[in-house]
């Protein structure tokens, strides 16, 4: 059976594979466009599982609000150039909604949802690496509510950070968009000093408490030195104890007023995860032999 450019490209649209892959997957199933959607489908998923060995630490870090819901969401990728393509920004977008709409536990959770009445995430993202090339990988996501409040998002360049805060009670959204903005330019590691873990003030205790008494301070006075140098300590990795960045004159609990800040995520792209590295022109020669 002779195969047309409107059979490919139609293909192509059900299908976004390559031209080729189009043409060839037609050719194998006779012209017969589910058939040939099936065979993409199962080239596609070993084309997926070809490349999961590739380190993906790059990508995108979205973060959205719908009122008193929003969620943060982290996808890798290996290279920054997909984190502007179209598909993937947009499959990324459509994770996101889907979180805050079916609130999974977890990523393993998330991946088995239904993505298109056709297929799950998982597959769904399968069907994209075999598209663009690359490995990629649904890392990480926080999805925050909240009753009487607000929940406020901020992506900061581009989506290398992304943060979501939860608040409860009354504020303006501008001010919740702004300490939003200062946990992405501050990065707190805690939201209050009470959050902070025993084992972390007991060691940093330790440190300000050898350090004042090798400077020759008398033991008398030695504990007040360090507590004051832990409330130093404090103001450093704690949200609330910091100089709001958008009103130095102000810490950022005197910014809140009477709200409360009950849940704070911070995701920076790519954290945590060991880049492999390697010489740009040996990998691109290596892909193009690899095909």
């Amino acid at each position: 059976m002779a195969i047309t450019a409107a059979d490919v490209k139609k293909l192509r649209e059900i299908s976004g594979a390559g031209m080729m892959d189009c043409k060839k997957a037609l050719t194998e199933t006779d012209g017969n466009i589910d058939a040939a959607v099936d065979f993409l489908r199962k080239k596609g998923l070993a084309a997926a599982s070809k490349k999961a060995g590739r380190v993906a630490a790059e990508g995108i870090v979205v973060s959205i609000s719908e009122g008193n819901i929003g969620v943060v969401l982290e996808v890798n990728s290996e290279t920054d150039f997909v984190s502007k393509n179209d598909q993937f920004v947009g499959f990324v977008n459509a994770i996101a909604a889907l979180i805050i709409k079916q609130n999974p536990a977890d990523v393993d959770t998330l991946k088995a949802l239904d993505f298109d009445g056709e297929h799950n995430v998982e597959q769904a993202l399968s069907q994209l690496i075999s598209t663009i090339g690359e490995n990629m990988s649904i890392r990480r996501f926080v999805r925050t509510e909240v009753s009487t409040g607000v929940v406020a998002s901020y992506v900061h360049a581009g989506g290398k950070i992304g943060v979501l805060i939860g608040i409860e009670g009354k504020i303006e959204a501008d001010l919740a968009r702004g300490v939003a903005m200062h946990v992405a330019a501050a990065n707190p590691r805690f939201i209050a000093r009470d959050d902070v873990d025993a084992d972390s003030v007991k060691r940093e205790r330790a440190v300000l408490s050898e350090r004042a008494i090798a400077s020759g301070k008398p033991e008398a006075i030695v504990e007040k030195i360090v507590s004051g140098q832990l409330n130093k300590f404090y103001s450093e990795i704690c949200l609330l104890e910091q100089d709001f960045v958008m009103d130095t004159d102000k810490k950022v609990s005197k910014a809140l007023g009477d709200a409360k800040l009950v849940s704070m995520a911070r995701f920076q792209l790519g954290e945590g995860i060991e880049k492999k590295e390697e010489d740009f022109a040996a990998e691109v020669a290596a892909q193009i032999q690899g095909g």
